[in-house]
C-alpha cells in the first residue's frame, strides 16, 4: 500500500458512477460516518461523484460530490479519506482537482471542524454556521396553526416557483427527484398560495428534515410537526443558526443538537437568495 505523497500523487482521480456506492458508503463507515446509502444513490445520480481507488484493489482511498446550479453556485459534500491514507495530503489534492474543475464557478460547502481550516486555506470563507439538530419529536410545544397538507403532483410547479425565490438559482433537476427520493413532502398553503415545503427522507434509522423553506417560521414549525406527526423514526435536520426560535422550539421538542458546522463559499461574498426563508438544506451535502 503506497503511503507516500509521491506514490499517492500518481494515482488518477476518476470520476464516479451509481456503481461506486457501496464503495462511497464504505468509505463513510471507515471514517465513522453512517453508510447512508439512499443518500449517496441520490447524490450520485443528482451530481458527480470524484474519487480515487485504492491500489489494493479495494474500495476508495478518498471521494467527495459537487451538485451544479449551473455556473452561478455548485455544492461540495461528503469529503472523505480513509483512514489509512488521512493526513497524507489526498483530501487536499481532491479538492484541488474539484476547484480546477469547477473554473470560475462558485462553490459552497458545508465543513466540520476538522475540515475547515483546509477549505479556509483553499479560499473558502465561513459566512454562516449550520446546527444538526437530532431526536424524537416530543410535541411537547405545539406549532402555530398553519394549514399544512401532504404534497401532490399538481403543488410541483408552485415548489419549484417558490425554491427559486428563496434559493436564488434553479433546483429543479434536484427537486423534481423529491417525490421518489423522500418518503413525505408537505406544503404549507395559505389562502390557495403555497408558503412553503418540506421533505422527509429516510436516512439510517432516521427521517432527515429537508429542504425547508417558509415564508415564516411559524410556516416552518408547522411544516416540521406535520413531518414527524408523519413517521415514527427519530428527527435530524440542519437548521441555519440564525433561525434561534426554530432552533429553540425544536429543542423543547426533544431535538437535540448534535454538532454545529460551518456554511462556506468561494468566489461569493455569500450564498445567493434569502436565508430568512431558508431554514435547512436538502442536504448539507448538496445544498
Amino acid at each position: 500500500m503506497p503511503t507516500s505523497p509521491s506514490a499517492l500523487a500518481q494515482l488518477p482521480i476518476r470520476r464516479l458512477t451509481a456503481d461506486d456506492l457501496l464503495g462511497c458508503a464504505d468509505l463513510s463507515e471507515n471514517r465513522g460516518w453512517p453508510r447512508e446509502e439512499h443518500k449517496w444513490g441520490h447524490l450520485l445520480t443528482a451530481g458527480t461523484g470524484y474519487g480515487i481507488d485504492d491500489p489494493s484493489g479495494t474500495g476508495l482511498v478518498t471521494c467527495c460530490v459537487v451538485t451544479s446550479y449551473g455556473p452561478e453556485l455548485a455544492a461540495i459534500g461528503m469529503v472523505l479519506v480513509a483512514e489509512a491514507y488521512a493526513r497524507q495530503g489526498v483530501g487536499r489534492r481532491l479538492m484541488q482537482h474539484v476547484l480546477a474543475e469547477a473554473g470560475d464557478t462558485p462553490l459552497t460547502l458545508h465543513a466540520t471542524p476538522n475540515g475547515q481550516p483546509l477549505y479556509e486555506q483553499l479560499g473558502f470563507i465561513e459566512t454562516s454556521r449550520s446546527e444538526m439538530v437530532c431526536g424524537r419529536f416530543s410535541f411537547t410545544t405545539p406549532a402555530p396553526d398553519v394549514p399544512v397538507r401532504p404534497a401532490t403532483a399538481e403543488d410541483l410547479q408552485a415548489i419549484l416557483r417558490l425554491d427559486r425565490e428563496v434559493f436564488g438559482l434553479d433546483r429543479t433537476h434536484i427537486l423534481t427527484r423529491l417525490p421518489a427520493f423522500a418518503d413525505h413532502l408537505r406544503v404549507a398553503e395559505e389562502n390557495g398560495e403555497i408558503t412553503g415545503f418540506a421533505a422527509a427522507w429516510p436516512n439510517m434509522a432516521t427521517h432527515v428534515v429537508g429542504p425547508l423553506i417558509a415564508k415564516d417560521t411559524a410556516t416552518a414549525q408547522a411544516l416540521i410537526a406535520s413531518l414527524a406527526a408523519a413517521t415514527d423514526r427519530p428527527l435530524r435536520t440542519d437548521i441555519d443558526v440564525r433561525h434561534t426560535t426554530l432552533l429553540s422550539w425544536a429543542k423543547e421538542n426533544g431535538i437535540d443538537s448534535i454538532a454545529t458546522n460551518g456554511v462556506m463559499v468561494r468566489s461569493l461574498p455569500d450564498l445567493p437568495g434569502d436565508w430568512r426563508r431558508r431554514f435547512a438544506p436538502l442536504t448539507v451535502a448538496a445544498g
